[in-house]
C-alpha cells in the first residue's frame, strides 16, 4: 500500500463531506448503498456526462438502493491521491485515464502500447469487452482496489512543426511523452527521439523548439491551443486512450450481487453512447484546428498498418520488461483476441 499523507486525507474528506451533505438535503431517502466517485475531467467532457448517466441508470435500476455521487475536475484531489483514497476506502470510486495507473498496477500499461485497438469501434469493443478485458480488470484484485469496467475515451494523434507526410519523416523528429518507456519506445522505433515533459510545459515546448511534436486527442489539442504551435498534423489513431473504472474493494463486496451485476452492466451498455458523444468532441475540435491553417492529413489503412509494425512490437517488449509474466498472460489473450477480430 502506496503512503497518503493526512492532509490529503483531510482535503478528500472535506469535499467528500461538503458534497454528500448537498446531496443528502436534497434527497428525501437515503440510500443503502453510496459511493463518491472522482475523476479529473470536467462536467462538460465525455467522462462526466457518461457517469452522470450511469449514476442515473444505476439508482433507477436498484430503486434508489445505490447512489453514486460525482465528484469532477479533481475536487478530490490529483489522480494519484484519489487511487489510493479507493485503495483505502476515503472514497469508493474513480475512473482513471490508464495512462496514470501505471506505477499503481504496471500491468495496467499495456493499454500505452500504440495500436493495440482497431479503430473499428466494434472490434475494439470486442477486446475490450472480451477476455482481455476481464483479465486486465482482474489485475487490479492484488492491488487492494476492484476493476469494473474499461471506458474508450479517444485516440491520440501526432502534431509536429516538421513535416509528416511519409513515415520515414519522423526520423530525426523530437516528440515530447509522457514518462513512460512504452511510449518512449514508440517513437524511438520510428528514428525519432523521445522527450519526458510534463504536461503544462508542452506549449511553451512546442514554441520555443525543444520539441517538434506532441501526441494527444484532438480535443486536447485543441483545447490546450497546441495547435496554434505546431504546423502539421497527422491522423494516426495510434493511441487508445482508455479509461479504468475502479471501486473500493470492500464497498464492492457489500453490495448483494444483482446490483453489482446491473452496475457492471451499465457501465458496459453506455459504451456506445461514450463513443458517440467523444467522436463528436473530436470533430468539433478537428473543425477548430482546420480553421486555424494546420496542415492535417489522414493516415490510409496502409500507412496504419506499416506503422504497427514499426511500433508495436518494441512497445510490447518494453511492457514485457517492466511486467514479466504477468505482462506476458495479458498480452498472449490480447494477441489472439487481435489476432480473431482481425480475421472477421
Amino acid at each position: 500500500m502506496t503512503h497518503f499523507s493526512k492532509v490529503a486525507r483531510s482535503a478528500i474528506a472535506c469535499a467528500i463531506t461538503s458534497g454528500a451533505f448537498f446531496a443528502a438535503v436534497s434527497s428525501v431517502n437515503a440510500a443503502d448503498y453510496t459511493a463518491q466517485i472522482g475523476h479529473l475531467e470536467s462536467t462538460a467532457q465525455s467522462r462526466h456526462i457518461m457517469l452522470e448517466k450511469v449514476a442515473d441508470l444505476v439508482k433507477e435500476r436498484t430503486d434508489g438502493a445505490v447512489e453514486f455521487q460525482i465528484f469532477p475536475q479533481g475536487q478530490l484531489g490529483n489522480q494519484r491521491e484519489m487511487t489510493e483514497g479507493v485503495q483505502l476506502g476515503i472514497i469508493q470510486g474513480t475512473v482513471s485515464p490508464a495512462g496514470f495507473l501505471g506505477g499503481f498496477n504496471p500491468a495496467v500499461s499495456v493499454l500505452d502500447i500504440p495500436y493495440l485497438m482497431p479503430t473499428d469501434t466494434e472490434k475494439a469493443q470486442k477486446i475490450r469487452g472480451g477476455e482481455f478485458g476481464e483479465a486486465l480488470l482482474a489485475t487490479f484484485d492484488s492491488r487492494g482496489v476492484k476493476g469494473v469496467a474499461v471506458w474508450p475515451n479517444g485516440w491520440k494523434h501526432m502534431t509536429s512543426n516538421q513535416p509528416l507526410e511519409k513515415t520515414a519523416d519522423f526520423e530525426g523528429q523530437k516528440f515530447r511523452v509522457m514518462d513512460s518507456k512504452i511510449l518512449i519506445s514508440q517513437f524511438t522505433s520510428l528514428g525519432a527521439s523521445a522527450i519526458v515533459l510534463p504536461f503544462n510545459e508542452v506549449y511553451t515546448s512546442l514554441q520555443t523548439g525543444v520539441v517538434d511534436g506532441q501526441e494527444n486527442p484532438l480535443d486536447t489539442i485543441q483545447r490546450m491551443k497546441f495547435y496554434e504551435v505546431q504546423d502539421h498534423m497527422v491522423l494516426t489513431n495510434h493511441g487508445a486512450f482508455e479509461d479504468v473504472v475502479l471501486f473500493n474493494q470492500a464497498w464492492w463486496a457489500s453490495l448483494p450481487e444483482n446490483y453489482q451485476t446491473i452496475i457492471t452492466d451499465t457501465f458496459e451498455e453506455v459504451i456506445p453512447e461514450l463513443v458517440a458523444h467523444k467522436a463528436a468532441a473530436a470533430d468539433e475540435a478537428l473543425a477548430v484546428i482546420k480553421e486555424s491553417g494546420t496542415s492535417i492529413r489522414e493516415l490510409s489503412d496502409a500507412e496504419r498498418a506499416e506503422m504497427r509494425e514499426m511500433m508495436y512490437p518494441k512497445a510490447r517488449d518494453a511492457y514485457l520488461e517492466a511486467t514479466g509474466d504477468e505482462g506476458q498472460k495479458l498480452i498472449d489473450i490480447y494477441e489472439k483476441a487481435f489476432a480473431d477480430v482481425s480475421a472477421q
